[in-house]
């Protein structure tokens, strides 16, 4: 395991989880992500790449929302727990992430190689 991999999951245990409406996608679109997230996730053809990216959309995104939820990017976890990045249905955690870390978050993508999902 890199350096980077056990800070991806260091900083995933410190943000705060909250349950969305089931089968919205409204926060899911083209993100970046980290060449250690990317490889957590399943590799998509470049058809499959165009297509998510024509429609503004994720890859990742199925009939019934997220396939990867589990192992999402870091930027798709902040959506909701930051008012930086609210959730468009107004969910959040009861408490929302904490500044030093949502500033962690923010210097790892700035120092990490970032790669479109």
């Amino acid at each position: 395991m890199t350096r980077n991999d056990r800070k991806i999951d260091e900083l995933r245990r410190r943000i705060p989880s909250f349950t969305c409406i089931a089968g919205c996608h409204d926060c899911c679109g083209p993100v970046t992500a980290s060449p250690e997230e990317m490889a957590r996730l399943p590799v998509k053809t470049e058809a499959e790449h165009a297509s998510a990216l024509a429609e503004l959309s994720c890859p990742h995104l199925g009939r019934h929302g997220c396939e990867v939820y589990g192992e999402r990017p870091l930027i798709c976890r902040l959506f909701g727990t930051t008012p930086r990045l609210p959730c468009p249905n107004g969910r959040r955690p009861v408490y929302m992430i904490d500044t030093k870390t949502e500033q962690e978050i923010h210097r790892f993508h700035a120092r990490t190689r970032q790669v479109l999902v």
